[in-house]
């Protein structure tokens, strides 16, 4: 199999003392700093020996990859088995895992900021936002990739890894592999953005690209796992990956220490089990919150149910959190320590991306945005003049999703408002529109002729225009305006409470 031409003992020989001096120290700089193994010549021949055994281990699956046939890849009901993932002996993990896990990665991966948010004034709470989109990756998902790679034994480091993943936990995962030099394969579905495809390639992982679902893209993987006889690492249960997603509390703790609530955007629920295990034990007052978006409300039903629940998933701008099944290790974990769970609208979460954006000068992913869009749809009352901190989570959101976002979210906060009115097709009746908004300081961002499907007389024009308005208000005020002056006025859905 896989890990029968090379010789872990010869690894071991090679590795480093400190698998943490592959990673810079100062937390904020994400400059890469030569390993200390390798900064004086005595070092440099072992460095360059781990490398070569690194590289031949690569070729060496990729080889293998290559021979499989579609029949190898048959998948059957024992192929879907994670012994490290089982719903009959679901694992639930300590506080001392995570302060074990806290102890492993230090250097490994940033202390992320957390401050007081510009927002804290508008929304009645004193926010704090944790900021784990600085991370190299841009996600949380370092932490627990991180210590879950170090976790291994000599001969797992050897063999490698392999996990399915559509973002955050493969790009995690291939960038901590190559600093540790541990072989990292990992499957994407069809679906997953190209630059995270293209990340996951550039930290010199072998990437899959399979499957039209996660589901398909983690089955492969589990069977490709047995085939290669290599490690499956789940992304949001494996124990480890739950541990080190907890020392996200840690830090909170130790940087606001009287926090009142922490509010977790949740989806397989791995990194909300591990900050309510390292919280509720240091602090047992605070309140955990989880948010989800309502399009995939996976633990909010299993919550219901008293047990993991597979549930549907629409899509979703929060397509990080879309995971039909919670983890069965995470829900046995945090089940009893979360106070309560909340489902976010989508129109809510782009607001959120939105308010990043414009006030906190951040730009975050759907997923990351999740808890703090709990606050702006103000499903979190009982926060009100508490100390909150929230975790912006991630911030790996395609250049050309965050346009549309963006887009959405004006118009859902009535900032971008949509209207058809029919006015005279005289000379100078369109200049005279215009001039009418633009009197309520509006500015008009498209605009079109319909004369054609038009049922009135045919000296009429009917004009469909976009205009972007200071706020809601403003824009009932040109709704009232052109009713007074036009016949015939249409007004697209604008603001929250219109959608």
């Amino acid at each position: 199999m896989a890990g029968d031409k090379l010789n872990s003992t010869e690894y071991d020989k090679i590795s480093p003392d400190s698998e943490e001096d592959l990673m810079p120290k100062k937390a904020g700089h994400h400059k890469f700093h030569m390993p200390k193994s390798c900064t004086n010549s005595a070092e440099d021949l072992n460095c360059d020996i781990k490398n070569q055994v690194y590289s031949e281990r690569l070729e060496q699956l990729k080889n293998e990859i290559e021979k499989l046939t579609i029949p190898d890849l048959q998948i059957n009901s024992e192929d879907l088995f994670d012994q490290h993932c089982d719903p009959a002996n679901p694992v639930q993990i300590k506080f001392n895992d995570i302060s074990a896990a806290a102890y492993r990665i230090r250097g490994g991966v940033e202390i992320t900021p957390c401050t007081r948010s510009h927002m804290s004034s508008i929304t009645g709470m004193e926010i704090f936002f944790k900021k784990d989109f600085l991370q190299y990756t841009g996600s949380f998902k370092e932490r627990g990739a991180r210590y879950a790679l170090l976790s291994l034994s000599k001969e797992q480091k050897a063999c490698g890894v392999i996990a399915a993943s559509a973002g955050n936990h493969a790009q995690a995962l291939c960038y901590h592999g190559k600093m540790l030099k541990i072989p990292v394969v990992v499957v994407m579905p069809k679906i997953a953005p190209i630059m995270k495809i293209s990340n996951c390639r550039s930290y010199g992982a072998i990437v899959i690209v399979e499957g039209t679902s996660m589901l398909e893209a983690k089955n492969f993987a589990l069977k490709l796992s047995k085939m290669l006889n290599i490690m499956y690492i789940n992304g949001y249960d494996h124990p480890n990956i739950l541990a080190g997603q907890g020392t996200m509390a840690l830090e909170i703790l130790e940087q606001v220490p009287d926090v009142d609530a922490i509010v977790i955007p949740t989806g397989g629920a791995g990194l909300l089990a591990g900050v309510a295990v390292a919280a509720k034990a240091l602090k047992p007052d605070i309140m955990i919150i989880a948010a989800e978006s309502d399009r995939c409300a996976g633990f909010y039903n299993s919550m219901a149910n008293g047990e993991p629940t597979l549930t549907f998933s629409d899509p979703t701008l929060a397509d990080g959190l879309a995971v039909s099944l919670v983890g069965v290790n995470a829900f046995a974990s945090a089940k009893n320590l979360v106070d309560k769970c909340v489902c976010v609208q989508e129109e809510y979460i782009a607001i959120a991306i939105l308010r990043l954006l414009e006030l906190e000068k951040a730009v975050v992913e759907g997923a990351g945005a999740c808890g703090f869009a709990a606050v702006l749809q103000g499903l979190l009352p009982e926060l009100k003049n508490k100390k909150v901190v929230i975790p912006l989570c991630g911030g790996n959101i395609d250049t050309t999703i965050l346009g549309r976002v963006l887009e959405r979210a004006l118009a859902a906060d009535g900032r971008l408002i949509k209207l058809w009115v029919t006015i005279s097709d005289r000379p100078g009746s369109l200049a005279e529109f215009t001039k009418l908004v633009s009197a309520f300081g509006a500015s008009i961002k498209d605009i079109a002729h319909e004369r054609a499907w038009l049922k009135s007389d045919v000296f009429s024009v009917q004009v469909q225009a976009v205009l972007e308005v200071e706020n809601s208000e403003k824009a009932k005020e040109i709704e009232e305006f052109l009713i007074k002056k036009y016949e015939k006025v249409i007004m697209g859905p604008y603001g929250i409470n219109k959608q």
